[in-house]
């Protein structure tokens, strides 16, 4: 981040009673999560969503349209509206559109955002990065909502970054709305089946899945940490804005920052 985003992020987030979590989301439903999340962390804080146009329609999940998504020249259009709320971090609430075209671009993404935006910035693929790191967990099982492609696609990301999929599933919805009609059964026998290596965490990627209830349920049902993508989304927030509060699972309360 540059001095002078760095300055402006001073100043956006310089207040004692407020802090602005900035979130840039693809609208399909699970929002309210991100609300719920946030503000829950501490009573200075508060949510921004803003929406970023989507690619495809009921095929939005397809990897050419989740790169028309992912385009900086279209998250740069929602950027730009956060950057008059002078949030104190922001986060492109979208795995899909994040991890699809590799971890390299996934930071170019963040650093293009955080230039515009006037915040520290990251995303929700590097935060799945960022709470394995800090849970210390570098082996993993993948329950995914999307196509086979697009899942080996978010396989491949996490490969780049050092985490080794031990097991991965998917349950082949081709867009956000398909995979937030999912019944919540769905994710917990899904999860039954598919298990968890030794040591290892479960991730649930897709910010459009309202998953933070899903968290207790699933860490009491297989011993082990699970990451969500709208869980570690504001648990990223917070971490860049320099807040620490209550969450959903072991990412809140044994991750370190």
């Amino acid at each position: 981040m540059s001095e002078d985003v760095a300055k402006r992020a001073g100043r956006g987030a310089a207040s004692p009673t407020r802090v602005r979590l900035g979130f840039l989301y693809p609208p399909t439903g699970a929002e309210h999560e991100l609300y719920l999340a946030g503000e829950a962390l501490d009573p200075r804080v508060s949510v921004a969503v803003v929406g970023v146009r989507i690619s495809g329609g009921d095929d939005e999940h397809a990897s050419h349209h989740l790169r028309a998504t992912a385009a900086i020249a279209n998250l740069a259009l929602s950027a730009r509206v956060l950057a008059h709320l002078r949030p104190a971090s922001v986060m492109w609430a979208c795995t899909s559109g994040s991890f699809i075209d590799g971890l390299a671009f996934a930071r170019t993404q963040a650093a293009a955002l955080s230039e515009i935006a006037g915040a520290p910035a990251s995303s929700t693929s590097l935060a799945f990065v960022s709470a394995l790191q800090c849970l210390g967990i570098g082996k993993v099982a993948v329950l995914a909502t999307y196509p086979e492609t697009t899942s080996q696609a978010f396989a491949e990301f996490l490969s780049e970054a050092g985490v080794t999929i031990d097991r991965l599933d998917w349950l082949d919805a081709p867009s956000g709305p398909a995979a937030a009609a999912f019944a919540k059964e769905r994710f917990l026998d899904g999860a039954s089946r598919l298990g968890v290596p030794a040591g290892g965490a479960l991730l649930l990627p897709d910010t459009a899945v309202p998953s933070l209830d899903l968290v207790g349920p699933l860490e009491a049902q297989l011993g082990c940490p699970v990451l969500t993508a709208n869980q570690v989304t504001v648990w990223e927030a917070a971490r860049l804005a320099g807040i620490r509060g209550p969450g959903p699972g072991r990412l809140f309360t044994e991750g370190t920052t």
